[in-house]
């Protein structure tokens, strides 16, 4: 569950979006307020709001997200006890505050407006107020066993993992298998292995490499792994015989029924890694 916190001047503006009933629009918290629409409900607001003349943005808006799975299951009394919480875990006291969720989307969300100004005249501090929202929103989701932020990221950084590795994997066995002679014939072996390769080109029209698209996946190959690169892959093809991927003249290399340039950067890589080669063969190594 993610929470988005800020102080705004607009009030009525805000809350008239909050009730949108194009988007499915439902009350779920209503705190100390009793008017029937956004006009009157900021009326109630002003009518606080004018005990503090120096406050200028004196209405807070947060948008609490749960996960798509999470959303799905929650009901509109599941939904009031975030809120809650939620201003529970954000000290906020008792203030005029309304709440409503929107469901015109896949993604359920809550859009919840609180007065900054309490009963007592007295601004509440916004300081932060982003970071405060999503640490509360976390805190929430810990509390009701919902997903957490932190969670969606692991899963994230666990299924890259793993999309990664099969990345290469399939690299291996592509080179292995069909033992490519050419960028042509290495990006037709992996599309036989399942993986897409699509030719990184630059605004200047000039090759700088390659990206891997897999299970709805679209990754740089360094992304996928430091042997990736388009020098490295150029390297293990030249290893087969009549190879000669890098030494195209000006700089440029045939790549699905065209002849590319190759960005300045990568084409110094090449250099050095030819002459590193004629070096290298002539003593002996």
């Amino acid at each position: 569950m993610i929470g988005k916190g800020s102080s705004i001047s607009q009030t009525t503006a805000s809350i008239s979006y909050g009730w949108d009933q194009e988007k499915d629009a439902e009350i779920i918290l209503r705190q100390h307020l009793i008017g029937e629409t956004p006009s009157e409900i900021s009326k109630e607001f002003k009518t606080i709001q004018d005990m503090n003349s120096r406050c200028e943005k004196n209405t807070i808006s947060f948008i609490i997200s749960p996960t798509i799975s999470d959303g799905k299951k929650l009901q509109a009394k599941d939904l009031h006890e975030i809120t809650k919480r939620f201003m529970v875990q954000m000290k906020l006291g008792e203030r005029q505050a309304i709440a409503f969720v929107h469901q015109d989307k896949q993604h359920k969300h809550i859009h919840l407006y609180v007065n900054r100004i309490d009963f007592k005249g007295k601004a509440y501090k916004d300081s932060f107020v982003g970071k405060k929202s999503q640490l509360a929103a976390e805190r929430v989701a810990e509390e009701m066993k919902l997903t957490t932020v932190k969670q969606v990221q692991l899963e994230k950084e666990f299924n890259q993992r793993e999309i990664r590795a099969e990345i290469k994997r399939r690299h291996d066995l592509s080179i292995k298998q069909f033992r490519p002679k050419s960028f042509d014939a290495y990006i037709k072996a992996m599309e036989t292995n399942g993986v897409k390769v699509i030719p990184s080109i630059n605004n200047q029209n000039k090759l700088q490499g390659f990206r891997f698209e897999f299970d709805n996946h679209n990754l740089k190959g360094s992304e996928v792994n430091r042997k990736m690169s388009i020098l490295n892959i150029g390297n293990e093809l030249n290893q087969n015989p009549n190879a000669s991927l890098f030494k195209a003249k000006n700089n440029q290399v045939k790549l699905l029924g065209k002849t590319l340039e190759l960005t300045p950067n990568l084409a110094l890589k090449i250099s050095k890694t030819v002459i590193k080669k004629v070096i290298d063969l002539g003593m002996g190594i």
